[in-house]
């Protein structure tokens, strides 16, 4: 009897090991995926932080460009050292590391065939743990697909716009006739009050006929002859 209870109670012990085990597994599992994730988010953070860099730094070389030349860079070396200038000019302190990749290493959406540098996007394929709750330069990047679909073109005052990296339909120059509306704004000039109408004329009243003199009643003032009846 003793021999059969340590046999039921090692084989609970053993039971109890393996149920404990799994459970250590399933939250080391579970806490190892959330570092990962806890990681990928501040490296996706860190990419924004160095797009906004190039932004701004594609904004400050077309900002500084001479009348007559192009406002794109032709490449991102443009950026560390602008070389139309005598002195060093630097629009960009380092080409930085892609958090995403670990390589300085960066896709480049170009003006024509490589005329000038647009944009820049990282060239990881992986899905974005952040797909919203994007500051309003970068409201574009809502539920993109992939990180490499993040692409950092020169800031502007409004959101950003979507490029395009395929070609791109001939649009054509003929402008379009719209009708001009009065702005809400603009001062109206008061409408003149109407002319009074002209009185009506009335027509002048008759003359009256003069009256006939009456003489005045004396004593020596003969009464007239009575009007004899029929």
């Amino acid at each position: 009897m003793g021999a059969r209870r340590r046999s039921r109670s090692g084989g609970f012990t053993y039971l109890s090991l393996i149920i404990l085990l799994a459970i250590i597994g399933l939250v080391t599992a579970s806490a190892l995926k959330l570092g990962s994730v806890i990681q990928r988010s501040r490296a996706e953070q860190e990419l924004l932080d160095i797009g906004a860099a190039f932004s701004d730094a594609l904004k400050s070389y077309a900002d500084a460009t001479p009348a007559g030349l192009p406002p794109q860079p032709p490449s991102l070396k443009e950026l560390l050292k602008d070389p139309r200038f005598p002195g060093t000019r630097r629009h960009l302190r380092q080409l930085f590391v892609d958090p995403m990749t670990g390589k300085a290493e960066w896709g480049i959406v170009y003006l024509g065939d490589k005329v000038g540098v647009l944009a820049v996007y990282s060239l990881s394929t992986a899905k974005p743990v952040k797909i919203g709750n994007f500051p309003a330069r970068y409201s574009g990047f809502e539920s993109k697909n992939h990180i490499s679909d993040w692409k950092f073109a020169m800031a502007l005052a409004g959101p950003e716009p979507t490029l395009m990296t395929g070609p791109q339909p001939q649009v054509s120059a003929k402008a379009v006739e719209q009708p001009q509306t009065a702005s809400p704004s603009a001062p109206t000039a008061p409408i003149p009050p109407a002319p009074p109408a002209p009185p009506a004329e009335t027509p002048p009243a008759p003359p009256l006929a003069p009256e006939e003199p009456q003489l005045p009643k004396g004593p020596d003032t003969p009464e007239p002859p009575p009007v004899p009846q029929e």
